[in-house]
């Protein structure tokens, strides 16, 4: 008994493919992964999160792009789709149709139980390899959690969590200050000792 060899695509044929489907797909060593929809509450997360950077940079050279911008770690080949992503100074493409972003300075990602373990992991260990990345964000739908992954000058990273609706996280890269009560508008946990 047999299998049939896997078919492998080369970044050329998935943008092709990408370009025109319906669908979002990730892309990583020439396989595509679609991607799963999302819950309310990450929708509003992404929405309220979106809206309070855009807000706040609105009147400096920074752009913040929902998930439909298409990220390229350019060192390990990863194709993705962040939920935020924020770029300050002169945007990169990897071509001259602007929708693959190759420089972001913050990316965002709002965990769920089907994408924690990759973002957690996987993602973040590729996204390490952006030389113009300076934080990380995860933000869990849940329960009132933000973790922030700041690079440090020896090229490390730092964690800092805030887990508590009155706090707000400050982007330092980014001069953004955000309560914790604005990421998480309209979202309703059903434990109230996890707000």
């Amino acid at each position: 008994m047999s299998t049939a060899p896997k078919t492998y695509l080369s970044t050329t044929q998935y943008l092709a493919l990408e370009r025109r489907a319906e669908f979002k797909s990730h892309y990583y060593r020439g396989e595509m992964f679609a991607m799963a929809g999302a819950s309310r509450e990450h929708n509003l997360i992404v929405g309220n999160l979106v809206r309070e950077i855009g807000n706040a940079l609105k009147d400096r050279r920074c752009e913040v792009y929902p998930s439909d911008m298409r990220v390229k770690v350019v060192a390990t080949g990863l194709y993705t789709y962040p939920d935020a992503t924020v770029v300050c100074g002169e945007p990169e493409f990897e071509d001259n149709q602007f929708d693959t972003l190759t420089n972001p300075m913050v990316l965002f990602e709002v965990l769920s139980a089907s994408t924690e373990l990759w973002d957690r992991s996987g993602k973040f260990r590729q996204y390490r390899e952006i030389p113009s990345l300076r934080e990380y964000v995860m933000i869990t739908q849940d329960r009132a959690s933000v973790e922030r992954y700041i690079r440090q000058a020896d090229g490390g990273w730092l964690l800092q969590e805030i887990q508590s609706i009155e706090d707000s996280v400050e982007f330092d890269s980014i001069a953004v200050t955000i309560p914790l009560s604005e990421i998480y508008r309209n979202i309703r946990f059903e434990d109230p000792e996890n707000a």
